[in-house]
């Protein structure tokens, strides 16, 4: 495979190796989703090292037992390497609907710490999925909690 293919193919990797380990970060996955994304990232460092030896006095291969977190920040900054031969990733790949009139009233609103942009992801997350899966569930929950206040009186 010419070189320029192969790098290209390797940094893809690394991005959706750096998603998934962020993913798990965010859904309390286990070690071992942490010892699959650390093993992956030394595989293709190992292999970008034989096609670009230079690299090697950049990155290092990770420890095991590294968390996730450092596996995303480390395949982020080796992809981040090779982005004038391969380009910019576009977006994050998630062809989800995002409300926009819903996060600009929110960032308007007072948001001025990622911590609270953290938040507002994780509260949203649930219902994204949903709409993602095509399953709006939340009209149905309404009916099941006026259902279960009604039953209460």
């Amino acid at each position: 495979m010419e070189r320029a293919k192969e790098i290209e193919k390797l940094v893809n990797v690394l991005r959706r190796t750096s998603r998934m380990a962020m993913q798990s970060e965010w859904t309390g996955a286990g070690g071992d989703a942490a010892a699959f994304c650390v093993e992956q990232y030394n595989r293709v460092l190992g292999r970008l090292q034989e096609i670009d030896p230079d690299i090697a006095t950049i990155f290092a291969p990770l420890a095991n037992g590294s968390s996730l977190t450092v596996t995303a920040m480390a395949c982020r900054q080796l992809a981040a390497y090779y982005e004038d031969e391969v380009g910019r990733q576009r977006g994050w790949g998630y062809a989800g609907h995002f409300d926009t009139e819903t996060f600009k009233d929110f960032w308007q609103k007072g948001a001025r710490e990622i911590e609270d942009l953290g938040e507002y992801i994780r509260e949203s997350i649930e219902e994204w999925a949903r709409q993602r899966k095509g399953k709006s569930g939340s009209t149905s929950e309404q009916e099941a909690k006026k259902t279960t206040n009604l039953n209460d009186e």
